[in-house]
């Protein structure tokens, strides 16, 4: 698969590299990742990175503003979206030919060629492995802004090499993009720094956050509550592991109020949590999903899964 991408962008003048929308450290470092390497590999190709920005992660990469016209003759990448509904930017169809890169599971099959590894810490590892394959096999390139990029992606996708997706493969890529030349202290800065209206709305999901047996925790966010603490809805949902460390919890539910809908992120220790998500127009990894609902009910009815996904595993 990683000989027949290359082959693939080497056929394109202009290759354009989306990801998905309210995009995370990965979805920035894999995007902002893969263009460094196909930049510096490729000096003569057009390397573009699109979507919306994400004002906590600018730090990061910062996307480019291209025209519509731009598309024509156009490859198309997209990192780290499962759901080609939560593709960054509409226009990625305008393209001629379009790639999947992702390790969610893959079950929307949307592109012209996918590569998906669900045993992947992260889209940002991947695009370290296929780095090592290109440079082995055709001189590939990465720069010191690249494995920056890549590392953050790794690092905010394995929650600093806590969760149980840091595998041996994923320590050992860790190691060698540290030894590339980046400032690791600014990057853990900015990555876990917080407002002290963020702080302050932590604590207050601390204190009103819901138990209920047999593991379930979950906390409604108004859209009052927002306004009270001075957040936004992105803002908010990055406190979803805020009380993930309570005793006797195997699952947990952050409901974000929005204009038009209600965020809801999903996490878990143990009962799988993205088949539930896709009950509710969403999906994800087992133990992490995201989805959308638009009524109290519905909400109601999620905690209800969650409460009988605990059972199942009990």
């Amino acid at each position: 698969m990683k000989e027949q991408i290359i082959e693939k962008i080497k056929d394109f003048d202009k290759i354009i590299i989306h990801r998905h929308v309210r995009p995370d450290p990965d979805a920035l470092g894999s995007q902002g990742g893969l263009a460094e390497i196909l930049k510096a590999t490729f000096p003569q190709k057009s390397i573009y990175v699109v979507g919306e920005e994400e004002p906590s992660l600018t730090f990061m990469n910062r996307m480019d503003t291209i025209e519509d016209d731009v598309y024509k003759g156009a490859l198309v990448i997209i990192c780290d979206t499962a759901n080609e509904a939560r593709i960054s930017d509409t226009r990625y169809t305008l393209g001629d030919y379009i790639i999947k890169i992702d390790h969610h599971p893959n079950e929307d099959k949307y592109g012209d060629m996918i590569w998906v590894d669900t045993e992947a810490s992260s889209v940002s590892e991947m695009i370290y492995e296929f780095y090592l394959y290109g440079r082995d096999n055709h001189s590939f390139k990465l720069t010191d802004k690249g494995a920056e990029l890549l590392y953050t992606g790794i690092v905010g996708d394995t929650g600093r090499f806590l969760f149980p997706n840091a595998t041996e493969k994923t320590m050992k890529f860790a190691g060698e993009l540290r030894n590339y030349d980046f400032d690791l202290s600014a990057v853990y800065n900015e990555m876990y720094k917080v407002s002290l209206s963020l702080a302050r709305l932590n604590g207050y999901v601390l204190s009103h956050f819901q138990y209920v047996d047999p593991g379930v925790g979950y906390i409604y966010l108004t859209k009052e509550v927002m306004e009270e603490f001075n957040t936004t809805p992105s803002e908010s949902s990055l406190l979803v592991n805020t009380f993930s460390n309570v005793e006797g919890l195997k699952t947990w539910v952050f409901f974000v109020e929005e204009p038009d809908q209600i965020r809801v992120r999903l996490r878990s220790k143990g009962p799988i949590v993205n088949t539930i998500a896709a009950k509710y127009n969403g999906g994800g990894h087992p133990m992490a999903s995201g989805a959308t609902v638009h009524t109290i009910k519905e909400t109601e009815q999620i905690i209800q899964d969650l409460i009988e996904a605990c059972k199942e595993t009990n």
